[in-house]
C-alpha cells in the first residue's frame, strides 16, 4: 500500500480543541497555519504579555495536567476567524481569541472542566510569530496509525489515534518506520518535510478524546511493549504548497 496522508488536524488553542480541515497551506519554516496560535497561560506563568514569544508548556493549562481538555472540539469560521468550542459537560461557546471579552468568558468557560488540583488558567495569548508548538522551532507533528494500532493491540484496547493531538495521521506506512525517516526529506503532496526528531509522550495520552478521562495508560504500554515513551515525529516544513487529505507520501530512496 502506498503512504498518504489520511487526516489532517489542527489545534487552535494548545490543549484546547481540535478541527480536521480537508486541506491546508504550508509555509516553509512555519507551523500549520492557526495550530497552536493561542494557548491558556495558567495562574503561576510567567509569560509577558508586554513581549510575547514561544514558551515551554510548563507555562500553560494542558491535557497532561487536566485530562477533561482532551475533549473539546472545535471549528473555526475561515472567514470571520471566530472559534467554537464544544465539550460534553459544557455548552458551546464561539468566541474570537483576540477580543479581550471573548477572551475571558473563554477562560471562565474553561475553568470547570481544568484540574482544580493544579495551576488554573487565567489568561488566553498568543505570540504573533511564534506557534506554541511543544518544540522551540516551528513543527508538524505526524503520527502512523499503523504505529497507533501497534499501541493500541499492546493495550489489549481500541483507543482513538486523536489521543495524540497530531497534525497529520498517515496510512500505509509499516508501523515505526517514521522513525527510520528521522533526519530524512519527504514529500507530502506538494509540500517537502525534514523529519527532525521523535515524539516523546506525556500523560495527556492516558485521557479518552471524547470523554476526558484517562481510561488507557498509553505510557507504560509504550515503555514495556517498545522501550520507549515515543510515538509519533516532528518535521520541519522545507517546501511550502498545498496539502489535502489522500496525498501520497514518498520518502526519496525508499
Amino acid at each position: 500500500m502506498t503512504a498518504r496522508v489520511a487526516e489532517i488536524w489542527r489545534h487552535p488553542i494548545k490543549s484546547h480543541g481540535r478541527e480536521r480541515v480537508k486541506g491546508v497551506t504550508l509555509t516553509r519554516g512555519r507551523p500549520m497555519p492557526f495550530d497552536r496560535r493561542w494557548a491558556v497561560a495558567h495562574e503561576h506563568s510567567r509569560f509577558d504579555a508586554e513581549n510575547p514569544c514561544w514558551q515551554p508548556c510548563r507555562e500553560f493549562s494542558i491535557g497532561a495536567k487536566s485530562p477533561r481538555l482532551q475533549a473539546i472540539s472545535a471549528r473555526m469560521d475561515p472567514d470571520t476567524q471566530r472559534l467554537t468550542l464544544r465539550h460534553p459537560e459544557r455548552d458551546e461557546i464561539t468566541i474570537d481569541p483576540d477580543d479581550a471579552a471573548d477572551a475571558a468568558r473563554f477562560i471562565a468557560w474553561a475553568g470547570p472542566i481544568s484540574n482544580a488540583a493544579r495551576a488554573l488558567p487565567a489568561r488566553l495569548v498568543r505570540a504573533a510569530d511564534a506557534a506554541m508548538t511543544d518544540t522551540d522551532y516551528p513543527s508538524v507533528s505526524i503520527v502512523s496509525l499503523a504505529t497507533h494500532r501497534a499501541v493500541a493491540a499492546r493495550l489489549g484496547q481500541d483507543i482513538s489515534p486523536l489521543r495524540w493531538r497530531a497534525n497529520l495521521l498517515i496510512e500505509g506506512a509499516d508501523p515505526w518506520a517514521e522513525m527510520d525517516w528521522i533526519g530524512e526529506r519527504i514529500r507530502l503532496g506538494g509540500v517537502e518535510m525534514e523529519i527532525a526528531e521523535p515524539i516523546t509522550r506525556c500523560m495527556a495520552t492516558t485521557a479518552n478524546p471524547e470523554t476526558g478521562i484517562r481510561d488507557a495508560d498509553t505510557l507504560t504500554a509504550l515503555k514495556q511493549g517498545f522501550g520507549h515513551q515515543d510515538c509519533g515525529v516532528y518535521a520541519r516544513v522545507t517546501r511550502g504548497g498545498r496539502l489535502r487529505e489522500g496525498d501520497r507520501i514518498e520518502v526519496p530512496g525508499r
